[in-house]
């Protein structure tokens, strides 16, 4: 076995585990980033594509934002269609912010690059990953690369590898997890064509929820409400734009989403997710490795960025002042932000969907509060500052 030091070992190469190398690089903080993929395959993977108003003063701030400058979509409103009729909300006019449109792969790409231009040590397709000894001075991850077992020493551990990587297994049953699944499911879909609309576009409808969204002035992104256990075998390509006319009608009539090349489906589970507490001694989590939000309030790769600045300073004023107030806080700093987030989605996806059965009652109280959201100043006001940030 190989044994080096440095002062964090970050496992996963997303948003979280790049921007706060980054972060720390910045600060004069050593780190290993470890990731069990190829560097194609994170730089492709599609993800979320809404960057709140702060996430993209964050990424401005440290230097990673000038294609972000060029290719990104600003947003100033979003439109919420129900009853076959449309209603702007104008968010940069309520709040003074707005949103932009940048997938995340995008920002993985931006951040990636400006890592290893910095010389940074980002190692790919590492095998057998595991955490030790967390509750010690000294924690280590040790993994597989090249046939040889290797073992990188640091002062923390951060654990930004998603809701499926080794990092929160490794902090044991010291944590609780909170969770709430969903009756239902997106199926999503990329499109080359240009978009039709300008904003996004959330569809409330007798048939379910749609989503009109986009990733660049050639490529559209949409999505559909379906059943949990759905399968994409279930979906051609006509049921799909027939679908997507229906929901997004106008005046009793279909809207057409217009239709282009299909080349990417999938379907992805609705649920909630928190791990209380986000840390366990030197492991601290971030990202989908600690909470897991509805994609309805577009608020997975904003946490994941403000978990990674939270963690960089907690992290930098240890090592400036020797004390480790914010790393012990870093649980309760974070989950303020994370459990608005979870409120906001929760409230933005139960408002929007359909949910099993046909209840009348459910189906009006939710037309209510979309008035109520879309006739009110105060009302569209709230809805804006959660969705810009």
């Amino acid at each position: 076995m190989t044994d080096e030091r440095t002062q964090v070992v970050i496992i996963g190469a997303g948003p979280a585990g790049l921007l706060l190398s980054h972060l720390l690089h910045l600060a004069g903080i050593t780190s290993v980033v470890l990731e069990d993929r190829d560097r194609a395959h994170i730089e492709n993977r599609v993800r979320a594509g809404v960057l709140e108003h702060g996430t993209t003063e964050i990424l401005e701030q440290v230097g990673v934002a000038d294609r972000l400058h060029r290719e990104g979509l600003v947003h100033e409103g979003i439109e919420l269609r129900f009853d076959g009729v449309g209603h702007r909300i104008p968010m940069t006019e309520l709040t003074g912010r707005h949103i932009t449109v940048y997938g995340q792969q995008e920002v993985v790409k931006d951040l990636l690059a400006r890592r290893l231009a910095d010389g940074g040590d980002v190692r790919f397709e590492v095998a057998d990953v595991q955490v030790h000894d967390v509750d010690t001075a000294e924690p280590s991850v040790t993994y597989l690369a090249g046939g040889v077992r290797h073992r990188v020493v640091g002062d923390v551990v951060a654990g930004c590898d998603g809701f499926h990587g080794v990092s929160r297994a490794a902090a044991g049953d010291t944590l609780h997890h909170l969770d709430r699944t969903y009756p239902f499911a997106w199926l999503g879909i990329l499109v080359h064509a240009v978009p039709r609309t300008h904003e996004l576009i959330y569809a409330s409808h007798q048939n379910g929820f749609a989503l009109y969204s986009m990733r660049s002035p050639e490529v559209t992104r949409l999505y559909l409400q379906v059943g949990a256990d759905e399968q994409v075998e279930s979906w051609p390509e006509d049921r799909i734009w027939d679908e997507l006319a229906l929901r997004f009608g106008l005046d009793g009539e279909p809207w057409d989403p217009g239709r282009g090349e299909i080349f990417d489906v999938g379907i992805t589970p609705m649920r909630s997710f928190v791990t209380e507490p986000m840390q366990r001694g030197r492991l601290l989590l971030a990202g989908d490795a600690a909470h897991i939000v509805p994609p309805t309030g577009a608020k997975g790769m904003n946490l994941a960025v403000h978990d990674a600045l939270l963690m960089s300073r907690a992290i930098e004023h240890w090592y400036s002042t020797g004390e480790e107030t914010l790393v012990n806080s870093y649980t309760t700093d974070a989950l303020a932000r994370v459990w608005r987030a979870q409120h906001f989605s929760w409230w933005m996806t139960s408002m929007l969907h359909k949910f099993p059965g046909d209840d009348q009652f459910q189906h009006r109280l939710q037309t209510a509060q979309l008035a109520n959201v879309t006739g009110s100043r105060a009302y569209a006001t709230a809805l804006a500052e959660n969705y810009v940030g």
